[in-house]
């Protein structure tokens, strides 16, 4: 690790170097295994299907050009360019705009404390799936009730119709072997000690993915962000292979002109994309920040996106493929079986598995692919905020063993506050983060605010050159007309509507949160967004000089952010070997 000798008034430290990506495969795959996670398994194939099966392709393509695209470049091309953390770019570029820097970690510290309870959920899923028999295939156990059906025994000819007051082993084994679910979020109930074991052993492998930094973490990911893509061709290979499986695939597809008349297609494709794309958090950010300053990003987040978007198409053959079998055997509909998110995950593919010879080896296949697809998902978020808050502090934090140290409370803490997620109750509090402090409203508020910085304060223009400078290619001119116009136009359409379309949360379509629960979530929505605004009046209010000069002065860019500064910093960095820091300080 290359260390930089620090001066202060007693003695002098050593600072570790921030360091770059040791290859670039290494960001890469860092950054393909940021995005492609469990939305693109379990989110995009359901809401296909939902919202009009190839019809949806439509709005969804839409929203790649006008909003997926030009975020990812631009977030990537901010990183890259300013060499800094989700927050402190923002000091180089529009000091006015750096509560966005700070909304986007608080939303990610909401999401890295409830994404990794799916990958203990999982992990349980997977330990359970080397037992003699799936327990979720029958209905002799403990948990079970007496209206459980066990579809293994029952065949096709059963009125399936008429199936009142009846549950399936794997519902009930989701609902009261690994949730041991409550009846509301008023009764929390005792702590799940099993799924809390699973919780531990995520967080301790999470932690050593990433406890050195990018060196550790380009190195984890050669395996994570590659091994699930062979899990998802054997699944797709076994998927296509069963009966029942093209009447699955072409429910997925089969086009419905007519739903994209309904605005609330439209708005679902717009906030697919926003988290598949993993903008507006301040991700692509840190993760192109690693690179070198020449790193032809322009063409790497065009590959990247198309990686993304493919393999949520392809997720889709896999999974409807499975529940085309399960609809088969079971003689009905495929819209009976289809599901999304958790239900998706731990009933209906478990579900169709149990029905499969060598269940144990496909449920394996499953989850492994599940956990694999989550965790580095999960720990390049850690690595995000671990990046950004050492870039605010970077003599404070880049010392030996600081990170480390870091890094061990930053997991103590999301583990502690976590907890009330693994009791009976959890699965309701889970749903109120998940649906409130992770979701649509807060990204595009963020997005809006980053576009409108970036392309209208800082300049569309200078973007344009920056990457010209940094790549060598002239970017599409069609990028300064999205970011310009049609991004922010867009967020600002899909933000109206998601408020006005907002439709209380309920769970199992028949739970009703109680008021303080909905007061609760609506919190954790404002307290990320109200950042942005708090930042901007406070900057506005501590500073010196006219309110009109303290505003010129917060929008412009730091004085070493000069593109031509830069361009002649590289220069001399390659032809003289010298220290970057020896350079701006000469």
């Amino acid at each position: 690790m290359l260390k930089k000798i620090c001066a202060t008034k007693h003695k002098r430290v050593e600072v570790e170097e921030r360091g770059h990506w040791g290859s670039k495969v290494e960001f890469l795959l860092a950054v393909a295994g940021n995005v492609v996670g469990l939305g693109n398994v379990w989110r995009f194939p359901y809401l296909c299907y939902k919202n009009g099966g190839g019809a949806f392709l439509v709005p969804y393509l839409v929203f790649v050009v006008t909003c997926g695209v030009p975020l990812f470049l631009l977030e990537t091309t901010v990183g890259q360019y300013t060499q800094e953390g989700g927050i402190t770019c923002w000091r180089k570029l529009c000091p006015l705009a750096e509560g966005i820097g700070y909304g986007g970690q608080l939303i990610l510290l909401y999401s890295c404390m409830t994404y990794i309870i799916i990958l203990a959920w999982a992990l349980l899923y997977l330990v359970f799936s080397f037992s003699s028999q799936l327990p979720w295939a029958s209905c002799n156990n403990y948990w079970n009730t007496d209206n459980c059906i066990d579809l293994s025994t029952l065949n096709k000819t059963l009125n399936w119709t008429n199936r009142t007051n009846t549950t399936f082993a794997a519902t009930e084994f989701w609902e009261r072997r690994v949730l041991g679910i409550s009846s509301g979020i008023e009764e929390i109930g005792s702590i799940r000690w099993d799924v809390m074991l699973c919780l531990i052993a995520m967080w301790i492998i999470c932690y050593f993915c990433i406890w050195k930094g990018v060196k550790s973490t380009g190195k984890v990911v050669y395996f994570t962000a590659t091994f699930p893509y062979v899990m998802l061709v054997i699944l797709l290979i076994r998927g296509l292979t069963l009966p029942g499986a093209l009447e699955g695939v072409l429910y997925y597809l089969l086009p419905e002109p007519s739903r994209l008349a309904d605005s609330q297609v439209w708005m679902e494709a717009g906030a697919q994309i926003l988290f598949s794309y993993s903008v507006g958090v301040g991700s692509l950010t840190v993760l192109g920040s690693y690179n070198t300053y020449n790193n032809n990003c322009y063409k790497d987040c065009l590959w990247l996106c198309l990686l993304n978007s493919v393999t949520s198409v392809v997720a889709g053959f896999a999974v409807f493929s499975v529940l085309g079998f399960m609809a088969h055997e079971q003689g009905v509909p495929i819209a009976d079986v289809a599901e999304s998110g958790p239900g998706l995950a731990f009933i209906a593919y478990p579900q169709a598995v149990a029905m499969m010879p060598l269940p144990q080896l496909w449920s394996i296949c499953f989850f492994v692919m599940l956990i694999l697809l989550g965790l580095d998902t999960q720990f390049v978020a850690m690595e995000v905020a671990m990046t950004s808050i050492m870039d605010v502090f970077p003599t404070v934090m880049r010392r030996a063993g600081r990170r480390e140290s870091l890094l061990l409370l930053f997991c103590l803490i999301c583990f502690f506050s976590q907890l009330v997620m693994v009791t009976e109750g959890g699965m309701y509090v889970f749903q109120i983060f998940d649906y409130f402090a992770c979701n649509g409203i807060c990204i595009l508020f963020l997005c809006m605010f980053e576009i409108v910085a970036l392309a209208w304060i800082f300049g569309a223009e200078r973007l344009l050159s920056i990457i010209k400078d940094m790549t060598g290619v002239h970017a599409n001119p069609f990028f300064k007309i999205c970011w310009l116009y049609l991004t922010p136009l867009v967020l600002l359409v899909s933000f109206t509507c998601s408020l006005v379309a907002y439709q209380p949360l309920t769970f199992n379509r028949w739970y009703v949160y109680p008021a303080w629960a909905y007061v609760l979530g609506w919190m954790l929505t404002l307290s990320s967004i109200l950042l942005v605004p708090a930042w901007a009046l406070y900057k506005l209010g501590t500073g010196t000089g006219t309110l009109r000069q303290r505003y010129h002065h917060l929008c412009q860019p730091a004085p070493d952010c000069s593109l031509t500064q830069k361009g002649d910093e590289t220069e001399l960095q390659r032809i003289k070997g010298e220290d970057l820091h020896f350079l701006t300080s000469s």
